[in-house]
C-alpha cells in the first residue's frame, strides 16, 4: 500500500470521525460505549496500516495497540462485566509487550525490543493467573516468562554472534521460578524428597561403578 493511498485513507477517517461527532453534539446520535470501542478499534487499524506499509515506521505500532487496547479493554468490560478487575490491565501489557515483539520481528537487529516485551507479556501472564487461578503463585509465572525472554536472546543472532550471556539469566530465572510455581501447587513437597532419593541412588551407583 503507498503512502498517497494511506493519507487518502487517513483523511476519509477522519471526515467519518468529524460526522459522528457532530451527529453527536446535535443529538441525532448518541455514541455508546460500544461506539467508542469501534471508534478506537478503527483508528488503531489506521496506524496499523502505516507500519505494514512501511516497516521502519515502527512508531505507529505503539499508538495502534495503544487505540487497540483501549477499544478492546471497553468492549469486553462493557460485553462481560464479570471479568477479574485486572483483566483489563493483562490486556494492555499485553498488547503493549506484543508490540514490541513486533519491533524484533520485523527487525531482528532490534533484539533489545525482546526484553520490554516479555517483561509486559509476562506481567500480563502473572495478572490473568492471580485473577483466574489465584491458588498459583503469580510472581513464579512472572520469572518463568522472563527466564524464556532471556532464554529467545540468546537465540539470536547478531553481527558479533549470538548473546550467549543471556542464557545464564534465563536458566537462573526459569529454576527460581519454577520453584516458586511448583511450592504454590504443593508439588516441591513431593520433588524435594524425591531428588533425595535420586541423590542417595547417584551415590550408590558411583560407590559401586568406582569398585568395578
Amino acid at each position: 500500500m503507498k503512502w498517497p493511498i494511506l493519507r487518502v485513507l487517513w483523511g476519509l477517517l477522519f471526515i467519518l470521525a468529524g460526522i459522528l461527532f457532530l451527529l453527536n453534539s446535535i443529538g441525532t446520535i448518541t455514541i455508546g460505549e460500544f461506539q467508542w470501542a469501534i471508534i478506537l478499534g478503527i483508528g488503531g487499524l489506521g496506524f496499523l496500516s502505516v507500519f505494514i506499509a512501511d516497516r521502519n515506521h515502527w512508531w505507529a505500532l505503539f499508538p495502534a495497540f495503544g487505540l487497540l487496547i483501549g477499544g478492546t479493554v471497553l468492549f469486553l468490560e462493557n460485553a462481560f462485566p464479570a471479568l477479574p478487575d485486572d483483566f483489563g490491565g493483562a490486556i494492555a501489557m499485553g498488547g503493549i509487550g506484543l508490540a514490541f515483539l513486533l519491533i524484533f520481528l520485523s527487525n531482528m537487529a532490534n533484539w533489545w525490543a525482546l526484553i520490554p516485551a516479555g517483561v509486559l507479556i509476562s506481567s500480563a501472564a502473572a495478572l490473568l493467573i492471580s485473577g483466574f487461578a489465584p491458588e498459583l503463585e503469580s510472581g513464579g509465572v512472572f520469572l518463568i516468562g522472563l527466564g524464556l525472554t532471556f532464554g529467545l536472546i540468546g537465540l539470536v543472532r547478531t553481527e558479533q554472534g549470538r548473546l550467549r550471556w543471556a542464557f545464564i539469566p534465563a536458566l537462573v530465572l526459569l529454576v527460581i521460578g519454577s520453584l516458586i510455581l511448583l511450592a504454590s501447587i504443593n508439588l516441591f513437597t513431593l520433588i524435594w524428597p524425591l531428588g533425595l532419593i535420586a541423590l542417595g541412588l547417584l551415590i550408590i551407583y558411583f560407590v559401586f561403578r568406582a569398585r568395578k
